[in-house]
């Protein structure tokens, strides 16, 4: 890969630098405390819930089974950027290089992939469970749920594949820094020698199926899963199926709400410390609540949780 830093020169260079969060030393070590934090509480909420539901027989159902692949994608997903922002807190030189910028890219953006395709199966198992109950333990067999946790795991990291060998092949011109704690597509695309259209539209188009097919099925899910639940005669009833399905909506909407405004148009003009916070948002803030979400709003996690802590 080169960087041209005028028409006629050119040299290979061996990575960008990722500006992060410029401030004093103070506040450099303020931030490495704070995300160090948020970092371990994410590790250990997710891990307690995979515990959990190992641990628990009575959790031992599709539900709880994709709760607990969804917490194991959480803890990658956080990984794959926090560790790297930590180390650029004491680094000089906030380098990273090329292999390290694109791996980082394929693993954030396809374990991105993965959790929309998650909350997506996750919606049709609650739909399953409520619109078709009689039917759910026949329809959503252990054998299901297995080839569709698999084929979200293939699915999300073959979804951006090709984009990203195809942008890690461009040339790269003048400056190599990226105003950003990790390797984005929009800095990146922002540092080629020449816009490469087809690029453009192919990451634009990509992003824009992979968030709307699973959200749409999201929404049409939860509308017939509402339709069936105002029809239960008993208020006990509705109570239960909206608390069964309100903590996977709120991380839904947290999720998507932040992810749409950044990827739809991944060249889109945002300002870099807009870019930072909500990419921080969908990428940190929402791993570290999720297990928050789904306990308090959850009896049978609530009580797994108890068992586990010893409480």
């Amino acid at each position: 890969m080169k960087i041209y830093n005028n028409p006629n020169t050119s040299s290979t260079i061996t990575g960008f630098i990722l500006l992060g969060f410029p401030c004093h030393r103070e506040g450099q070590i303020l931030l490495f405390v704070l995300f160090s934090a948020v970092y371990l509480l994410t590790l250990m909420g997710n891990s307690s819930i995979i515990c959990a539901v190992c641990w628990d027989q009575r959790l031992h159902t599709p539900m709880y089974i994709l709760l607990a692949n969804f917490s194991f994608l959480e803890i990658w997903y956080v990984t794959s950027t926090v560790p790297n922002m930590l180390a650029n807190f004491f680094s000089d030189n906030k380098f990273i290089s090329f292999s390290g910028c694109f791996l980082q890219f394929y693993f954030f953006f396809s374990l991105g992939s993965t959790e929309c395709f998650f909350l997506a199966i996750m919606a049709f198992d609650r739909y399953l469970a409520i619109c078709r109950p009689l039917h759910y333990p026949t329809l959503m067999t252990g054998r299901l749920c297995a080839n569709l946790v698999i084929s979200c795991w293939v699915l999300g990291f073959l979804w951006f594949l090709i984009p990203i060998i195809i942008i890690s092949q461009v040339s790269f011109c003048g400056s190599r820094i990226i105003d950003h704690f990790l390797c984005d597509p929009g800095p990146l695309l922002a540092l080629t020698c020449t816009r490469v259209p087809v690029i453009e539209l192919t990451s634009s188009t990509l992003s824009s199926l992979l968030l709307f097919i699973p959200f749409l099925f999201i929404m049409v899910s939860y509308a017939l899963v509402l339709q069936a639940v105002l029809k239960v005669p008993s208020a006990a009833g509705r109570r239960k199926a909206f608390s069964t399905c309100g903590s996977h909506l709120t991380v839904v909407s947290l999720f998507y709400g932040s992810v749409m405004v950044m990827y739809v148009s991944p060249t889109s003009e945002y300002d870099a410390g807009m870019q930072k916070i909500v990419t921080l948002f969908y990428s940190v803030v929402t791993p570290l609540i999720n297990p928050v979400i789904y306990s308090l709003r959850n009896k049978d996690m609530k009580h797994a949780m108890k068992k586990l802590l010893g409480t």
